[in-house]
């Protein structure tokens, strides 16, 4: 039983969006592990801003210096 846990920022995606990603790793799970996909678990966690960092910092910090950030 494969699970799939996925972190992204809150905010930024969309439910169409997280609809096309627990469908496209379903299908990379069926194709290249020959998983079944009614047993194949993908869970989308998104993280607020304020409990997320990096470079030494929240990003939601990071985000109001004038840093942007869009994901990529």
């Amino acid at each position: 039983m494969p699970y799939v846990n996925v972190q992204i920022l809150k905010g930024n995606v969309t439910r169409e969006q997280k609809a096309q990603l627990v469908e496209e790793i379903t299908g990379t799970l069926v194709r290249v592990l020959n998983k079944k996909p009614e047993k194949t678990h993908i869970v989308i966690q998104e993280i607020d801003p304020d409990n997320w960092g990096f470079s030494g910092q929240l990003t939601s910090a990071y985000q109001a210096s004038d840093h942007p950030v869009s994901g990529n």
